[in-house]
């Protein structure tokens, strides 16, 4: 390997851990320069543009607004695309949603891990090689359902999802549930959980059970289960996964 081709490694290990921002080989003395005032993010761009503080870790009014204005899932892709959220500079690409918009089962992650990344499609990792046979399991291929997150871009270094990232973009997933109009939720991981259901309870307590995703006159059963990632780092548990997997073909075929 020459000095390029390891160059290039380190850049991409770097990338990978969550490096966002180079640092120059001189030392800058800081307090040596002139003051600035700092100007307040924009949330938005485009058309409209408005400053956004979540009003609290579970809602926006802002981007309930927004969000409510997209009649299709392409203008939805579009909206999400024209957000000026700080995860965009990090990440490679938007990872919005695959598969099938018309499928009864919508299963929704957490956020992007690299791969999803860098094709831009959710669950197409490791997690999704173990998901595409989970789904198998009970008789299900990725293009009998739909599939996306709760973040459309990747966090640096694969961290959790703050509360800001979630208030700011879960609006945009409500809307993308009810422009999909599932039968049936599969909710993956504590974040996605803790979006969609308004609770703080951990997805240990939480898995395992159907509960009701209610937002305005929209009511879908959901069933919430280990993230395959979690069960990729801990397979002990891929048991009480496929229980949950059971139940969400049970109920699909009722």
């Amino acid at each position: 390997m020459n000095n390029e081709q390891s160059n290039e490694k380190i850049l991409q290990w770097l990338v990978t851990a969550g490096a966002d921002e180079t640092i120059g080989e001189t030392p800058v003395n800081r307090f040596a320069l002139p003051a600035q005032t700092k100007q307040p993010e924009k949330a938005f761009s485009g058309e409209r543009t408005a400053d956004i503080q979540p009003s609290s870790p579970i809602e926006n009014h802002e981007s309930i607004s927004l969000a409510q204005n997209a009649s299709s899932l392409e203008e939805l892709r579009n909206m999400i695309a024209g957000l000026n959220c700080p995860l965009k500079t990090t990440a490679a690409n938007l990872v919005f949603g695959a598969g099938n918009p018309e499928a009864k089962l919508m299963i929704i992650g957490e956020a992007p891990g690299a791969e999803e990344d860098r094709q831009g499609l959710p669950f197409v990792g490791a997690s999704g090689h173990l998901l595409d046979l989970m789904l198998g399991s009970i008789g299900l291929k990725r293009s009998d359902v739909y599939i996306t997150n709760i973040l459309p871009w990747r966090p640096p270094g694969n961290r959790k999802p703050s509360e800001n990232e979630t208030a700011l973009l879960t609006p945009f997933v409500r809307r993308h549930i009810a422009l999909i109009k599932p039968r049936v939720l599969l909710l993956l991981g504590g974040s996605a959980v803790a979006a969609l259901m308004n609770t703080n309870a951990g997805i240990t307590k939480m898995r395992g059970r159907w509960l009701t995703y209610t937002d305005a006159d929209i009511s879908v059963q959901a069933m919430a289960s280990f993230h395959p990632a979690f069960l990729l780092r801990t397979p002990a548990q891929k048991k009480l996964a496929w229980r949950d997997f059971l139940a969400v073909r049970e109920k699909l075929n009722a």
